[in-house]
């Protein structure tokens, strides 16, 4: 006949039903880390294992274990000892030539490395390149762009540009001005299908064009709103008529600083001779190549995504009214967008950037 082990007697100090309870009660936790602190509390209630087990839904021999493991190291012997896990299927060595082959090598006719062509290279599964890749942070699949500004004066425009954001004149506007040339008026050669519950919206690729616009395109950064127009061209004859609409949407006691990039069209003579008789507008140049200075093309790109991309245009008249319908809207309920780099600071990641490019030359 065999001979059932006598439990062992479970006692609680205030503390310590204190905090099992805290466990038996929270979501957050482990499962298993709750089930084994509700084990230990009927224990110490003077339940039997093959009771307690019932009510929990595991076996005695599962109570009996924890009893047993809170008996001997107390709460702390209900978590899970650590487990050293399955060993690694190859050395080190290998791990440095893979993330060296990665980094300093391409496929033959290829760009980058794929999981499949390393795995094909150095004999290592795939799943092992993916891990290995993932603990170094590689992702050849990816690409970053960046361009440096050779402007010659690029740290007195970026701090001018970055100290009109930050600290803005009084009695002025600050307005971030720019075109969005060639808005086209494409029109899809059959209709949208809407989307529904369990797929989405359908477009086809093709499409008909019927012509482009210029938005024209001045932001308040004070409170977010936009002056816009639309022209068929972009010269400086259509820019002089946008400054003439912002001096028209502009209050006269008010000082009106442009934040403007290189474009040739800001730079006319007919526009240089207009500034020199509006002498309350103050253009500033941002540098050459960092239109990311230019707050107004965030607000290009949102009308883009949210109006333009997706529409389905039966004329250029079309485009313009939706166009317009969208900045209506907009101008509801503005939203300025918060600029909070400065000029140091923005110099500091040029710095960091340039660091990494010297790294890569001989």
């Amino acid at each position: 006949m065999r001979t059932v082990k006598a439990a062992r007697t479970v006692s609680l100090d205030e503390g310590q039903r204190e905090q099992l309870e805290a466990f038996a009660r929270s979501r957050s936790l482990p499962h298993g880390l709750v089930i084994r602190a509700k084990i230990v509390l009927e224990a110490a209630d003077g339940a039997q294992n093959l009771t307690i087990g019932k009510a929990l839904g595991v076996s005695r021999e599962t109570v009996g274990k924890w009893r047993e493991r809170f008996v001997r190291q107390g709460i702390e012997g209900l978590y899970d000892e650590y487990r050293s896990g399955r060993p690694r299927s190859i050395d080190d060595e290998r791990v440095a030539e893979l993330v060296s082959k990665t980094l300093h090598s391409k496929p033959e006719g290829a760009t980058q490395w794929s999981t499949r062509d390393m795995a094909e290279q150095t004999g290592i599964s795939k799943s092992t390149v993916h891990r290995v890749w993932s603990a170094f942070g590689l992702k050849p699949h990816r690409q970053k762009t960046f361009k440096l500004s050779t402007d010659p004066f690029f740290i007195e425009k970026l701090r001018d540009i970055a100290g009109l954001y930050l600290n803005p004149p009084e009695n002025a506007l600050v307005l971030c001005v720019d075109e969005k040339s060639q808005c086209q008026a494409l029109e899809r050669s059959q209709p949208l299908l809407p989307m529904g519950l369990g797929y989405v919206e359908g477009v086809t690729h093709d499409y008909q064009r019927h012509g482009t616009t210029t938005l024209f395109a001045a932001l308040d950064i004070a409170n977010g709103q936009v002056v816009t127009d639309c022209k068929p061209r972009h010269r400086n004859q259509e820019f002089l008529a946008f400054l003439k609409r912002i001096e028209a949407n502009v209050p006269p006691e008010l000082d009106v600083y442009l934040v403007m990039d290189n474009y040739a069209t800001h730079k006319h003579a007919k526009v240089k001779a207009w500034f020199a008789r509006h002498t309350r507008f103050h253009p500033h140049f941002v540098p050459t190549y960092s239109s990311w200075l230019n707050q107004v093309e965030r607000w290009f790109a949102l009308i883009t995504q949210k109006a333009i991309r997706r529409g389905s245009f039966s004329s250029v008249k079309d485009l313009i009214a939706k166009i317009e319908q969208f900045v209506a809207a907009y101008n509801k309920k503005p939203k300025p967008f918060v600029w909070v780099a400065t000029a140091d600071s923005i110099l500091a990641k040029i710095q960091r950037l340039c660091e990494r490019i010297s790294e890569t030359g001989d």
